[in-house]
């Protein structure tokens, strides 16, 4: 284990434990809570946007794919692992919001999440509403779709979003600062969902075998050089968050990493 991990996992472990002698989330099932109207963007809210699916993908449940508990537990561990400020909803669970993209809300928070990005479909309003988005600063992050079919839907959508001609999808080196700002990460692991994982009984993380076995970082920058949408392809790492309690194995080997991912992610989103 690199340094990095074996750093995070020793912080991670111990919150785990903490978390575990109290409660711990689990997997759940809740309407998407959307914006009160409240000024809460002053901290950090975790931003999930809602959108329409074409089709369904085998093991994807569309926009809802991994809420809410990736989005709660990883404000949690944002909260734990760094010094951002995080709201709390009057519930007093970490405070997590859906978006629609077609709403004025959405400019209220500078980080937008997506996932099973390989079965969307935007409307025409969705296509002004996010291209608005983006070109005024902000920022989109999309996981978890897999294979060739899912990136040429995906690359079709937000390419009406962004033309290609005037903003090309380009790939992200490993090199890029993106990947070393808070953690030193070598590599982007490829995380299976848990349900891959026990299927493959620990032994695979490619979902569609040989037509997903390479993890793909991918980016679309603005004219100024500022990202503005981030793709980790033929990869979950939203599940290494939503799972980090429920399997010893799975917890060591992917939750520990996909913590130290996501949050360069967000750091670089939130200061750039």
């Amino acid at each position: 284990m690199t340094r990095f991990g074996r750093t995070v996992a020793c912080a991670l472990v111990a919150l785990l434990l903490a978390a575990s002698a109290t409660a711990q989330w689990g997997r759940r099932r809740m309407p998407p809570r959307f914006p009160s109207g409240e000024v809460t963007h002053r901290l950090f809210t975790f931003t999930r946007g809602l959108y329409h699916s074409s089709h369904r993908e085998r093991g994807g449940q569309g926009w809802y794919t991994d809420y809410p508990d990736a989005d709660i537990n990883f404000t949690i561990r944002l909260s734990e692992l760094t010094t951002t400020p995080v709201g709390l909803a009057p519930d007093n669970e970490p405070d997590h919001i859906v978006v629609e993209l077609t709403d004025p809300e959405l400019f209220n928070y500078p980080f937008l999440f997506m996932s099973d990005v390989g079965t969307a479909y935007f409307n025409e309003a969705e296509v002004e509403g996010l291209g608005s988005y983006l070109r005024k600063g902000g920022f989109l992050w999309v996981d978890d779709f897999w294979g060739a079919y899912a990136w040429d839907q995906w690359a079709t959508e937000i390419g009406k979003v962004l033309p290609p001609g005037h903003y090309p999808i380009v790939d992200i080196p490993i090199a890029d600062p993106i990947h070393h700002g808070m953690f030193d990460v070598t590599e982007v692991p490829q995380i299976p969902s848990i349900q891959h994982f026990y299927r493959s009984g620990g032994t695979q993380t490619s979902e569609r075998g040989y037509e997903s076995a390479e993890v793909n970082v991918r980016g679309i920058y603005d004219e100024h050089g500022r990202l503005m949408v981030l793709m980790t392809h033929n990869t979950d790492i939203a599940d290494g968050w939503e799972r980090e309690g429920e399997n010893y194995e799975f917890f060591y080997r992917f939750s520990v990493t996909s913590y130290a991912v996501g949050i360069n992610f967000i750091m670089h989103a939130m200061t750039h």
